[in-house]
């Protein structure tokens, strides 16, 4: 359900963009979302094409580049993706580190016509 006001700030962003550029009609929106943001691509795409009806978005796509969680080891300082079951540093071992990838969330370009 956090999927909704996200939702609504894309769009509000993407319309915003798009009459600064002028343009007729959105296109494509492209986001980036880290493994870790707790969003749910099929749920932004759900509240996005309820949003747009009747927008300037209304049609327009929505792509999702997913960025893997990355991890710090506050032993050793090698940087390391974790797999499924194992947060272990795969050079000294230690369990977990400081999370430096896997949150993100942004509007990384959109296409206007």
């Amino acid at each position: 359900m956090h999927e909704l006001p996200v939702t609504e700030s894309i769009l509000e962003i993407a319309q915003e963009k798009a009459a600064q550029a002028d343009a007729s009609r959105i296109a494509r929106i492209n986001l980036v979302l880290g493994d870790w943001s707790g969003f749910v691509d099929d749920c932004i795409q759900f509240y996005f094409d309820i949003l747009s009806d009747g927008t300037l978005a209304e049609g327009a796509a929505l792509s999702f580049q997913r960025i893997p969680a990355r991890f710090h080891c506050r032993s050793c300082g090698t940087e390391f993706e974790p797999c499924e079951y194992d947060w272990s540093c795969p050079q000294c071992g230690s369990l977990g580190g400081e999370l430096i990838a896997g949150r993100e969330f942004y509007v990384e370009s959109i296409e206007v016509e």
